[in-house]
């Protein structure tokens, strides 16, 4: 008896202690989930793509300086970041060659006049002598030929004059519009070749910068001209306002990349060959219903949302969504405007949970 008594207190006593204790999975069940939410909204979503891009002069707002012909350099007053006026002096070749050519030119004209002075004298001769049947018509038609040969001879040699006259003119380079020297390579007295891989100077216009940007080929078609965009420095807190120009007509097949230029809504303090970073507005849905990226779950095939009732507990509310972005995702069908979407600590959160929302 004393042993069936010991066996059935101890059987008592464990059962007295479960009863007083819960299980961990049932505490950890009752317990309420702290969790972060925010408020379904009515508003413009808007996507964008981030890409690098370069700052650029733009089309006509820049100008490299090459000599005409082997030169030596006369004049070349302005320094590397001077300003300059439209017709302001930049370069000074000296080349003795191109003065003496464009005499030589303007010889050769009078002697090809002088020729054609003589065929239409001698066509007019043979032509009245022709009519008091003296000469004979091929003799005629022979000197209309030579007049003809005289015409094209004169026509060719003025030519020939305006382009060394040209050429001669370009020994003298003014500014063609306002601007800032960009680069300055040589100094007065330098040799320089007529080729473009021996440039004397630089100019440009910095108050007609714009932007070249470097698109994903397969982002392109998002891209749409008069487009917004933002210009961010890397490393700067500050952004400037600009719209796409132009998109390419044609793309590099061994590219991935295709030029988008974009034009600044105001004059920029940013400087030609900065690298940035460029924000393109490409989709736009106004009056979208909007909610947090964060509060997007996908699970075994299921996109949902968990949303803070008044009850104090999750509800999980399977959703379609439409156009998504970096920090917000458009809602088609699931819930409604002033819904308390959970933003944080949804996250293997079960349906009816309890909540305490955080602020």
């Amino acid at each position: 008896m004393t042993r069936l008594s010991a066996a059935v207190l101890l059987i008592a006593s464990i059962a007295l202690v479960s009863c007083r204790h819960k299980s961990v999975e049932e505490v950890e069940t009752t317990a309420a989930v702290p969790v972060t939410v925010e408020v379904a909204k009515v508003e413009t979503l808007q996507a964008t793509i981030s890409v690098s891009g370069t700052i650029v002069p733009a089309a006509g707002a820049e100008l490299t300086v090459v000599a005409p012909a082997p030169a030596r350099i006369a004049e070349l007053p302005k320094g590397e970041g001077d300003a300059v006026k439209k017709g302001d002096l930049l370069v000074r070749f000296d080349i003795p060659s191109l003065g003496a050519d464009v005499d030589a030119k303007r010889a050769a004209v009078a002697q090809a006049q002088a020729r054609l002075d003589a065929a239409r004298s001698n066509y007019t001769r043979l032509s009245s002598l022709l009519a008091q049947q003296v000469a004979a018509q091929r003799e005629v038609e022979d000197a209309r030929r030579q007049q003809a040969e005289a015409e094209a001879d004169v026509d060719q040699a003025r030519s020939a004059v305006t382009a060394a006259t040209m050429l001669a003119e370009r020994a003298i380079v003014r500014a063609p519009f306002a601007g800032v020297i960009a680069k300055r390579l040589h100094n007065p007295g330098d040799l320089v070749d007529a080729s473009a891989s021996d440039p004397v100077l630089k100019i440009i216009n910095p108050a007609e910068l714009q932007i070249v940007a470097a698109v994903p080929v397969g982002d392109l078609s998002r891209v749409v001209t008069g487009h917004t965009a933002q210009v961010i420095v890397p490393g700067s807190e500050t952004s400037e306002s600009a719209r796409v120009a132009t998109r390419p007509a044609q793309v590099d097949p061994a590219s991935s990349t295709a030029d988008v230029r974009l034009v600044f809504a105001k004059p920029t303090r940013l400087a030609a060959g900065m690298t940035v970073q460029v924000d393109i507005l490409a989709e736009e849905r106004p009056n979208a219903l909007v909610i947090p990226a964060a509060a997007v779950v996908t699970d075994e095939g299921e996109t949902f949302v968990m949303v803070a009732g008044d009850d104090n507990k999750a509800h999980r509310y399977p959703v379609a969504l439409g156009l998504m972005t970096r920090n917000g995702a458009e809602v088609r069908t699931g819930i409604k405007a002033g819904d308390r979407v959970i933003v944080r600590g949804q996250d293997e959160l079960p349906e009816g949970a309890a909540i305490t929302i955080q602020k």
